[in-house]
């Protein structure tokens, strides 16, 4: 158990991270762009930026973070069906439970109505599920190292 926690965060962890930060500013800075000066909804503001974040993330994690060497279609498939899958888990589970504990409580803050704040709150717990569920899709999925013989 100690081995696989040591091997989990290892430096690939941290580049993770970094990336991570990177990508976080552009992705979510659009999603709550999107949500709070355009208008859109939680569903459609967070796809545009996780879309848009996704590029950026590819390309950070494939060629700095886990060093993949992979060619062809096959890594960007693997990605984007990681992506699309930890984003259906993280805000799947996120929006509905959010909504219901704000709206069910009638939770609120910064003087936005409950609906408006369950919104914010709903993308902002989802991008951190999201980014749990992604780093374990990248490292042992999307980018997983080849075993040596």
């Amino acid at each position: 158990m100690k081995n696989f926690i040591k091997q989990f965060f290892d430096i690939k962890f941290w580049k993770f991270i970094m990336v991570g930060i990177l990508n976080t500013i552009v992705g979510m800075g659009l999603q709550f762009l999107f949500f709070n000066l355009c208008g859109w909804g939680e569903w459609s503001s967070s796809v545009v930026g996780y879309i848009l974040g996704s590029v950026l993330s590819y390309f950070l994690n494939k060629h700095f973070t886990f060093k993949n060497k992979e060619k062809g279609i096959g890594p960007v498939i693997k990605f984007a069906l990681n992506i699309a899958v930890c984003y259906g888990l993280a805000y799947g589970i996120a929006i509905p439970l959010v909504k219901w504990i704000c709206t069910s409580n009638s939770l609120t803050m910064f003087g936005w109505t409950v609906e408006k704040f369950a919104g914010n709150a709903s993308m902002l717990i989802g991008s951190c599920l999201f980014v749990a569920f992604n780093y374990i899709g990248q490292r042992f999925f999307a980018f997983k190292e080849k075993a040596s013989n």
